[in-house]
């Protein structure tokens, strides 16, 4: 039992970290790249905030998960306290598997 929860915390995690690379290289610029929007990792770090007080079962748990991967997703951009703005990326720039 213990195993599946394990799985099921790194499956939310991975799947916060995926969606959060999809937003910032084709939902970015789906949008047009707005400066008025939020930074991703401010999502992930609610999600993971929202996840802590309704911790005490599993949904908590992998709500955590899903917004730390989220956050991790975005993490250049957290260490440089970037709460909003434009990213400023050109479409040959995108790199999908990495921490941005």
């Amino acid at each position: 039992m213990v195993y599946l929860v394990l799985i099921y915390f790194f499956l939310a995690g991975f799947a916060g970290y995926v969606i959060g690379r999809w937003a910032d290289n084709y939902l970015n610029f789906w949008i047009g790249d707005p400066h008025y929007v939020p930074d991703h990792w401010i999502y992930g770090f609610l999600l993971m905030v929202i996840g802590v007080f309704i911790f005490d079962n599993a949904l908590g748990l992998y709500l955590f998960s899903f917004g730390l991967g989220h956050f991790i997703s975005d993490l250049r951009d957290f260490l440089n306290l970037k709460f909003y703005g434009k990213d400023g990326k050109e479409r040959s720039q995108r790199r999908f598997w990495h921490i941005d």
